[in-house]
């Protein structure tokens, strides 16, 4: 299946690089390796606009809402020790997305959405999660981070039960440690509830913050679809989407300071790895630390690692990132910074 798509899917020819756009044109009557020789990228265009990969980059606690529609599923409550109390409404829903252009997938997901939306706190907030089971499966939400035995969302005690299709629960705990954690659901078997795309990103943010201030923050969620339910992946993606950000690169500026939240949810693959072209990074492991551990420009990461990205582009042009497992980067995991 793999080959097939490398074959059909991924291979096309860059003809230009304009001030907001890269030109895709594509070959029929060409060799597939031959085209390769000059790029790799997408071929096609995506039917439907299910989900913005670009929204999702700066979207946290459902901000990219309007004020009405976004006190349905995120209320902020300060309490009397100068936190917040954060709630948040999930249902479980069975969706269908589009994962590479004309390929759909029959998903789980958090809120009809994958990955799930974004939750972000401060240190020492309380995290109220409000969760409906509406799908045709069993479910829960377990989140990275410090909380009750009953609150853990695996199932393993009496009072932290699986919730089955209709039921609900409140999840709550107290935002901790600070860094870039995941949340994910625990239900049985663990890999298929994942694969499908019950999973996202939490971010809790240090009370007292001594690192540089970022100029602009992005969330990135690596992760992969089965399409043909073989248990191998047929295409990979940052946030969904194959080839998202090759389509549309981010825009970025020379000299500001670009934050990455990343994280590696990729089932059925023991490794995934991100590799930024001409420039390095400052990496904060799981960012639980306030100094970076690393200056490089490749990293690897297992099941749910995550790490926090800093970046400063030191001039303007057009830079690729993608995974450096370049069968991942074939499959659509590969993207571009517009430096401007």
């Amino acid at each position: 299946m793999r080959k097939l798509i490398l074959a059909t899917l991924a291979l096309v020819v860059l003809t230009g690089c304009g001030q907001n756009e890269i030109t895709l044109q594509t070959d029929s009557k060409s060799d597939p390796q031959d085209l390769a020789q000059f790029a790799i990228g997408p071929s096609g265009e995506y039917e439907t606009d299910d989900f913005d990969a670009h929204e999702f980059l700066t979207t946290w606690n459902f901000n990219n809402l309007a004020q009405e529609e976004r006190s349905k599923f995120y209320k902020e409550t300060p309490l009397d020790d100068g936190t917040l109390l954060r709630e948040y409404w999930f249902n479980a829903v069975e969706t269908t997305i589009e994962v590479a252009p004309g390929v759909f997938y029959p998903a789980w997901s958090y809120n009809g959405q994958v990955p799930g939306p974004t939750i972000r706190a401060t240190e020492g907030d309380t995290i109220r999660i409000h969760f409906l089971n509406t799908s045709s499966k069993p479910h829960t939400v377990h989140f990275h981070g410090f909380h009750a035995a009953s609150m853990d969302g695996s199932g393993s005690v009496p009072e932290d039960e699986i919730m089955l299709p209709g039921e609900s629960r409140i999840y709550e705990a107290k935002a901790e440690p600070f860094g870039t954690h995941v949340y994910h659901c625990h239900s049985y078997p663990v890999s298929t509830h994942i694969s499908r795309g019950l999973y996202g990103a939490y971010i809790v943010d240090p009370k007292i913050d001594t690192r540089p201030k970022a100029d602009k923050e992005l969330v990135m969620v690596l992760n992969g679809f089965d399409t043909d339910f073989d248990g191998e992946n047929d295409f990979y993606a940052v946030n969904t989407k194959a080839f998202a950000y090759q389509y549309k690169p981010i825009k970025v500026k020379a000299g500001e300071l670009v934050r990455i939240h990343l994280s590696n949810m990729l089932e059925f693959d023991l490794i995934n790895s991100f590799h930024l072209h001409a420039n390095f990074f400052d990496e904060y492991p799981t960012g639980t630390k306030l100094t970076p551990a690393n200056f490089t420009d490749t990293m690897i990461m297992g099941q749910a690692e995550r790490s926090i990205l800093d970046i400063r582009f030191k001039e303007p042009g057009m830079f690729m990132f993608h995974s450096h497992a370049t069968e991942f980067a074939e499959l659509g995991w590969m993207g571009m910074f517009m430096v401007e």
